[in-house]
């Protein structure tokens, strides 16, 4: 099915941020439960449950990042312009969250615990997975919001 050459795509850039980032974030969040050690004693479906609420957290990170970013590129669609400044505001963010949330919730808290197969870098003491969630998966759903906004400007 091909599309007329009027048709614009009028989604908010902040409804792909959150479908992809959707899809990112509940995939590797199954992918790491094996590193906390509350998941292997939790029956499947609220195994489930807490990748989903683990997922709605990483979406409002992402959107607070994204918001950030916005803020320094001054629009909305800050990832299509060359520019280091928002980008860079946009991982500093998501990264200074989620050290502080991981810091809260295992050391404070105790709401969850990693397993003692769970790389934890120094100092800091969070968990490696949760670092790595955060590059990973942020980077790959700019590139391919970069593409929608490409595909679509033409």
């Amino acid at each position: 099915m091909t599309l007329p050459s009027s048709y614009v795509r009028q989604l908010p850039p902040e409804v792909d941020l959150l479908v992809l980032s959707f899809l990112g974030h509940f995939a590797w969040e199954f992918l790491q439960a094996p590193m906390f050690s509350s998941m292997s004693q939790v029956d499947h479906f609220a195994g489930i449950f807490i990748c989903l609420k683990a997922t709605l957290g990483d979406l409002a990170i992402a959107l607070s990042a994204f918001w950030s970013a916005a803020l320094v590129g001054r629009s909305r669609r800050w990832f299509t312009r060359p520019s280091l400044r928002a980008p860079a505001v946009f991982f500093a963010v998501g990264l200074l969250l989620t050290i502080g949330l991981e810091y809260i919730h295992t050391q404070i808290t105790g709401r969850w615990v990693y397993d003692g197969i769970m790389p934890v870098l120094p100092i800091i003491g969070t968990g490696l997975t949760p670092i790595l969630q955060w590059i990973f998966v942020p980077m790959l759903v700019l590139w391919y919001m970069f593409r929608l906004d490409r595909n679509n400007s033409h």
